[in-house]
């Protein structure tokens, strides 16, 4: 399926095809129905991120359309995520089930994605934010960004939209009235824009599962704005336990594999969530202690 440029040796690509995935397969019967939602941002040659295979958020065209063929031949079919929640929730037939995302809202989902998607008869949801789309597109560090009437067009074809909030800013850095705006304009203008109710969200950089004050805050403004549900970038497959603000996904690059993609669509790769989380929360705690050292060290001044 792939030339071998893309079997680059990789921690996590070994653990998850040959360990994780493995033991993923024998104890599915025994485990909670649960969804891989694949998190896509470009689709182009552009290369985002660190170097580092694990860190690109970029998939080349070739590539994605393999990807899809390869979803379709396999038998997956695709949901949104408020039909992926009610399935679950009602106890459907969620096997073969697979929802496809799209962060930041690059033209080159429309230019280079979405034919191939369609051949494939699957859909997606598309995470805006929104001060990057006009009428005319819309160009920061070399990548042009949708038009409102591409956004409009690909509505009608079938393509879900999302909130990615207003500017794209690091939430936790906010006050919360600015909060509220980043998240309720975002929604407010897409709805505008669309004529229809805006459900979803994504949260935008690294989710932070760690600071449970705050996702609890964020929780609480999402509720009141009317979303429905969201996603993050906390790694794994997504079910009914989960938090509904802040689905997992399943990120997925150029450098993903037959072998690699099977894995993370059957479990092998949710075992990545854990030296996440814990990478996370020894920075959190060591932020906390530099803050708590500053303060002291004030004191005594």
């Amino acid at each position: 399926m792939y030339s071998t440029e893309f079997f680059m040796p990789r921690i996590d690509r070994l653990a998850s095809v040959y360990l994780s995935h493995p033991l993923a397969r024998v104890m599915r019967s025994l485990s909670a129905a649960r969804v891989p939602i694949l998190m896509y941002h470009s689709v182009s040659d552009s290369l985002f991120g660190k170097s580092h295979p694990y860190y690109q958020i970029n998939c080349s065209p070739p590539v994605f359309a393999r990807q899809m063929r390869w979803l379709r031949q396999n038998g997956y079919r695709t949901m949104d995520l408020t039909q992926m929640w009610t399935a679950m929730e009602t106890g459907q037939d969620v096997s073969k089930t697979v929802v496809i995302t799209f962060d930041d809202g690059y033209r080159d989902f429309y230019t280079d994605a979405f034919e191939a998607m369609r051949q494939c008869g699957f859909t997606a949801t598309i995470f805006l934010a929104t001060d990057r789309i006009q009428n005319t597109p819309v160009r920061i560090d070399g990548v042009d960004y949708l038009t409102w009437s591409e956004v409009a067009e690909l509505h009608k074809a079938g393509i879900q939209f999302g909130s990615h909030t207003v500017s794209h800013p690091d939430l936790r850095s906010l006050n919360p009235e600015q909060i509220e705006y980043e998240l309720g304009r975002s929604k407010e203008t897409i709805e505008q824009k669309l004529g229809v109710a805006v459900e979803s969200f994504s949260y935008p950089f690294a989710f932070p599962e760690e600071d449970k004050t705050f996702t609890q805050f964020l929780v609480g403004i999402l509720e009141n704005l009317g979303f429905e549900n969201g996603v993050s970038t906390i790694i794994g497959r997504a079910g009914k336990h989960d938090n509904r603000y802040y689905l997992p996904r399943l990120p997925v690059n150029s450098w993903d594999d037959a072998a690699l993609l099977r894995a993370k669509l059957e479990g092998g790769y949710d075992w990545l969530h854990w030296p996440q989380w814990l990478y996370k929360y020894a920075h959190h705690n060591m932020s906390l202690m530099q803050r708590a050292s500053f303060a002291g060290s004030e004191g005594w001044k």
